[in-house]
């Protein structure tokens, strides 16, 4: 059996995976900071991450799988501000449309989110450990910085040097910081604004500080596997290590990984361009039964580490695939029992998912396998491809129910006037009926033998 090997971003080079523990994963991913609905360049991120622990899990591992959720923000404190509301409703009603979005997604729920405001202490204990170390200082303004100098390591992740990085780019520059790339683990107090005491003075945490304690906290001061979005290695993770491995003195992460942008047609999707498109609104145009998997399925058919162009006409092609798949096991109903990993295709599958989530060699092996089910009619073979989809969370609904989606019109009435028509040689009803349903964007086939079946288009 091949072993699972992850692209390290630290290395830049595929590394072999070998855990801390053997036999178990720890795994943390940077969340949402709940001040608005996911995009969908979110919602690839999240989803790469959720068949990343999927996979551990069908290879063996126990997995501990940590996401957190940012409660407190700059950002969130200015759309409180513009929507004329509490910071608490606005993230609690936030928290709650983003477990929505995951639901419909087919994302697994983390084994452990913790929210920024519920981990202010392990926060300020790692300021304090940083501050003997020197590594942390406070400014005349009230806020407690992280000289990034002082962290001989500064850089490594993101593969900057210090010198070459312009101030004010992605970092705010101060007059009470010592120097312009330094950041803030603490702010002071202001007014209106939420805050909590500590030997700081009251203030809140910075946004870095956040998953650094969160992830120690969680799953130890060295951990297995550290995800997010590709623009996130620098500042956020590369600040994360300078934290955890200077108030630590060990390596705060063994595998980092990344997953690339998500591009709109041929624009990268950035809010300054108005491009954006919510997750939650892609899932409401589409199908409510199809649509979730339809979304999970585009998003993850190119490599993770691949820019991903999205586009109505793709996002159509692939409902078109999962139909195809399905209509596969509506036909050949599939047999039970364990993945057979010595057939030659579950082999490729399992080589291609193991060789850093190669997820393009990966669905042509389902591919290929969907084929001969409809070559041979096999349910074995049937058997084979659901099983190979449940590894990584596709192909597990009913078929029939899938097919069929959320259709309204009863369809069946119809399907039925249709054939009664036909028996009475009323060809011109029976026509009307398949233009109406086509116009209703259902597609009839009729079977040998006289019986027709229907599934959504």
């Amino acid at each position: 059996m091949s072993s699972l090997a992850i692209h390290n971003t630290l290395s830049r080079r595929k590394e072999t995976f070998a855990p801390i523990v053997p036999g178990h994963a720890g795994i943390y991913v940077c969340g949402p900071t709940v001040y608005d609905a996911i995009h969908i360049g979110n919602a690839r991120t999240f989803a790469v991450f959720d068949l990343v622990v999927r996979w551990l899990r069908a290879s063996g591992y126990a997995v501990k799988y940590v996401r957190n959720i940012t409660d407190v923000d700059d950002k969130i404190m200015d759309r409180a501000r513009s929507l004329g509301e509490a910071i608490e409703t606005l993230t609690e009603r936030t928290v709650a449309a983003f477990a929505e979005d995951c639901a419909k997604l087919g994302l697994l729920p983390p084994d452990s989110e913790p929210r920024a405001t519920a981990c202010i202490a392990p926060m300020l204990e790692l300021i304090a450990t940083l501050e003997k170390k020197g590594l942390a200082y406070r400014g005349a303004n009230g806020d407690v910085y992280f000289p990034v100098r002082g962290f001989a390591g500064y850089g490594k992740l993101s593969h900057r040097n210090l010198d070459d990085l312009r101030a004010g780019e992605r970092v705010a520059v101060e007059a009470a910081k010592r120097d312009p790339l330094d950041f803030v683990l603490w702010k002071a107090a202001k007014a209106g604004e939420p805050s909590w005491p500590s030997v700081f003075g009251a203030g809140r945490p910075g946004w870095h500080i956040e998953c650094s304690a969160m992830a120690g906290r969680e799953l130890g001061t060295t951990i297995d596997i550290h995800g997010g979005g590709w623009d996130l290695q620098f500042p956020h993770h590369e600040n994360e290590i300078a934290q955890s491995e200077g108030a630590n003195a060990k390596p705060f992460v063994n595998y980092w990984m990344h997953a690339a942008f998500l591009n709109m047609g041929d624009e990268k999707m950035s809010k300054s361009l108005g491009n954006v498109s919510t997750a939650r609104d892609v899932l409401a145009s589409l199908d409510p039964v199809q649509g979730g998997e339809q979304l999970r399925y585009l998003l993850l058919r190119g490599h993770y580490r691949s820019e991903l162009d999205y586009t109505r006409e793709l996002l159509q092609d692939a409902g078109n695939t999962l139909r195809g798949f399905y209509t596969a096991l509506r036909e050949v109903r599939p047999e039970e029992g364990a993945v057979d990993w010595e057939q030659p295709l579950a082999r490729r599958f399992r080589d291609a998912m193991n060789d850093d989530f190669d997820t393009p060699v990966a669905f042509a092996a389902l591919h290929e396998l969907r084929g001969e089910v409809n070559r041979t009619r096999s349910a074995r073979l049937a058997g084979l491809l659901k099983g190979l989809g449940a590894t990584i969370g596709f192909l597990q609904h009913d078929p029939e129910a899938f097919l069929k989606g959320g259709v309204t019109l009863d369809v069946d009435a119809l399907v039925a006037e249709r054939e009664s028509a036909k028996a009475a040689r009323n060809f011109a009803r029976a026509d009307a009926i398949r233009e109406q349903l086509d116009a209703a964007g259902i597609a009839l086939e009729d079977r040998p033998g006289g019986a027709t079946q229907w599934r959504k288009k």
